[in-house]
């Protein structure tokens, strides 16, 4: 399995001027779905999906065109394809995440695994390096090379002090606001989605200053780019929104949100991402969860991190850690400031921070994002929007993907079953779509 995706990323060396979605068909009609659109309205049963050229061009009961195939999906749901604002790629390898990882064929392996588990697009939040900026990080945009399309933040903001982030050391650390213009002039040269600020402390380091993080925004948004800050406090989010930033890149962890930070969010029009895996991950592996024996989980492993994650001794070491409550208090909060978040009105989008570590697995961690989103209380429609349409918002890219809609370029998943029921039924992939060409069978079929 693990030699499929190594094999696939060494074919895009020698393919990079051919579409990754091959020769077929031009135009397809989909037949007789249960289709959930990503708009957050009611599943539409028995309706027809007509594809041309890559794109959407009906969805609707009872369509009969002339096409070059047609598909008969009685019995199967059809759902956007789901797209990540907050991950991580390149750097993970086995056990270890390093600079010395990020490889072009480790990252092209990392995105075919993404879009085996139906994510079409990931936003890397500022751990990339020069190598993806010299036309490959626009050609998995454009579907030159296969897997998910990837966005990134470019380099990202940090404390002078090395500890947070060391791994990448290309994240851009100023020790005063006078700093700030030239190294945001560094970043812009590379286009950046978004930009990135480290500010929290990580529970035992430096924290960011608020006038440096006041000049980063300043300066991005003299740029006309966003800003995206990782951070765990509602004080500091406070403070930020105030600031002007863009997107909260993880949830708020310390305490329960207040109804004056509700309304500065709304109010401010802040993108919320909520990162709820990352927070389980750091203590969800001190016990078996239901999962961790699944093979859909399994195949999102690198090499090495079953057998580490399932020794005695590893699980031994969480639950003696001193951050061990800590970590179990901050999902329980995050997960109900996720709810009330979610009920004011404010954007959320599905991110997760899979592939920084090992144990955020890459792929399986998007579909297990939406069944924490189901516990926090929201329906599995509102995490299937979250996860498509609203991500899609996050990226600046709802215009084309994010949605089955008329005009949208036909990325999708079908599934065997309906996740409105439930949510966990998103991991039935029966196959993944790629601007309307079937480019993975899901990643069991390997």
């Amino acid at each position: 399995m693990k030699k499929s995706y190594f094999l696939l990323a060494l074919l895009a060396f020698v393919t990079v001027n051919v579409p990754a979605t091959g020769q077929q068909p031009a135009s397809v009609l989909l037949k007789n779905a249960t289709v959930i659109d990503g708009t957050g309205a009611a599943p539409k049963e028995n309706t027809d999906i007509l594809i041309s050229n890559g794109r959407i061009t009906s969805v609707q009961k009872g369509i009969k065109s002339r096409v070059d195939k047609e598909i008969d999906l009685t019995g199967k749901t059809v759902i956007p394809a789901l797209i990540s604002a907050h991950a991580h790629v390149g750097t993970l390898k086995g056990t270890t995440s390093s600079a010395d990882n990020y490889t072009r064929a480790n990252i092209l392996r990392q995105l075919v695994k993404y879009q085996d588990y139906g994510v079409s697009s990931v936003l890397v939040m500022g751990t990339d390096r020069p190598l993806i900026f010299n036309g490959m990080r626009d050609s998995t945009v454009a579907g030159l090379l296969p897997g998910a399309r990837l966005f990134s933040a470019g380099y990202g903001f940090n404390v002078p002090d090395h500890s947070p982030g060391s791994w990448m050391n290309l994240l851009l650390r100023p020790a005063s606001p006078e700093d700030v213009p030239a190294m945001m002039d560094k970043v812009a040269a590379v286009k950046p989605t978004v930009v990135k600020i480290w500010v929290d402390d990580h529970g035992n380091a430096q924290k960011m200053k608020p006038e440096i993080y006041k000049a980063i925004i300043n300066a991005a948004h003299q740029r006309n780019i966003r800003v995206a800050a990782h951070l765990f406090y509602a004080e500091d989010a406070r403070q930020l929104i105030e600031a002007g930033i863009d997107i909260i890149a993880h949830s708020i962890r310390d305490k329960e949100v207040d109804a004056d930070l509700l309304r500065k969010m709304k109010q401010k029009n802040v993108i919320y991402i909520p990162t709820l895996s990352l927070d389980e991950y750091q203590f969800v592996y001190a016990d078996n969860p239901d999962w961790i024996h699944d093979d859909f989980f399994k195949a999102s492993l690198e090499r090495g991190v079953l057998e580490m994650i399932t020794d005695k001794s590893y699980a031994e070491k969480i639950k003696n850690s001193p951050d061990y409550p800590r970590n179990m208090a901050a999902f329980k909060t995050a997960k109900l400031n996720l709810k009330k978040i979610y009920d004011a009105g404010i954007t959320v989008a599905l991110g997760t921070d899979s592939g920084a570590f090992p144990i955020r697995t890459q792929g399986f961690t998007e579909h297990l994002e939406m069944e924490l989103m189901v516990q926090s209380g929201l329906t599995p429609l509102q995490a299937i929007t979250i996860s498509t349409q609203n991500a899609a918002k996050a990226l600046k890219m709802d215009q084309e993907f994010g949605t089955l809609k008329k005009g949208k370029k036909a990325d999708l998943i079908i599934l065997t079953d309906n996740p409105e029921k439930d949510i966990k039924n998103t991991r039935k992939i029966e196959a993944v779509w790629k601007e309307g060409k079937e480019v993975s069978k899901g990643p069991l079929q390997h």
